[in-house]
């Protein structure tokens, strides 16, 4: 036999025998699958008896989850993101800070001078009002003095204090406040009350907040007497006089106004800023003696347990 020939007949079989091998590969390749087909169509199938919700995309049409799930395990979800969202970006519900803001009035102060201020007050119930005194008394007086609420230095006295209470302006009068002889100082508190009936939500008070350092608050207060105003914030630290440095806008008016937690309780009140930078806020935490003659105030059930 020639080498031409003998070349040819090595190379057909070789070639044969490639191809026998591919198409014993390609048969049982093909088995393979038919057989993950057949096995992933059981367990769809499976699925589907079962009702085990699927997951689907985010074209907006898709709604195989919430038909699977029940209507009280999604309102149980829906709550905890909600209250996880809220936790995380120190957030309050829309309806907790209108129901908040409405414990919160404009006040107006009128000294025997011709002169006026204008501040905040917070609603305690039962006619009650918190504020800071250097917005209803004048502390330019002599340190220790305890003539009374209008002892000053100069002869200059409040003659009067107004709130607004739904467009009308009601007297009100000092019934209790702090030492403090200056602004920004732990005793610049003062507790008014007024004779008319009011209908408002009575502000729960915390006694026992920590105040931890960046944690989330937000300030209610009137701003730039344009009326009550939120602005949210962060805490910074305390002072060497126990009280309480924050981020968030010192702006005029928002003195004795109210620093509320994430709960919606009351915590504090704004006293003053960072001289010079309206971004820095002095706040007062509450005790309990500002409340020592305000009946039924309302305490958190934290403080209270």
């Amino acid at each position: 036999m020639s080498r031409p020939v003998l070349f040819t007949a090595i190379t057909a079989m070789l070639a044969l025998a490639c191809f026998a091998i591919g198409s014993y590969w390609g048969a049982r390749h093909a088995l393979a699958s038919d057989t993950r087909i057949d096995t992933l169509r059981s367990e769809l199938a499976s699925l589907r008896r079962n009702d085990v919700a699927r997951a689907t995309g985010t074209s907006g049409r898709g709604d195989a989850v919430s038909a699977a799930l029940s209507e009280e395990v999604r309102s149980t979800m829906v709550a905890d993101i909600k209250k996880q969202l809220q936790a995380e970006m120190g957030l309050l519900p829309l309806q907790l800070l209108k129901s908040r803001k409405e414990s919160f009035v404009e006040l107006y102060s009128y000294d025997d001078r011709g002169g006026s201020s204008y501040g905040t007050a917070g609603y305690l119930g039962g006619g009650y009002f918190i504020t800071v005194k250097h917005a209803v008394v004048a502390l330019d007086g002599k340190p220790g003095s305890s003539a009374g609420f209008d002892d000053t230095r100069d002869g200059r006295k409040i003659s009067s204090i107004k709130l607004m209470y739904r467009g009308r302006a009601l007297r009100a009068r000092v019934v209790d406040h702090g030492d403090a002889t200056a602004e920004v100082d732990p005793g610049d508190w003062a507790v008014l009350k007024v004779q008319d009936q009011v209908d408002l939500p009575a502000l729960t008070v915390d006694l026992s907040y920590p105040y931890d350092f960046a944690d989330p608050i937000f300030r209610l207060g009137n701003d730039y007497s344009k009326g009550i105003i939120l602005s949210t914030g962060y805490v910074g630290q305390r002072t060497g006089n126990d009280l309480v440095t924050c981020l968030t806008d010192g702006h005029p008016g928002v003195s004795g106004g109210g620093v509320l937690n994430r709960e919606g309780a009351l915590v504090g009140i704004p006293v003053g800023r960072m001289q010079g930078d309206y971004r820095f806020s002095f706040i007062l935490p509450l005790r309990a003696e500002m409340f020592r003659r305000v009946p039924d105030v309302k305490i958190a059930e934290l403080m209270a347990n």
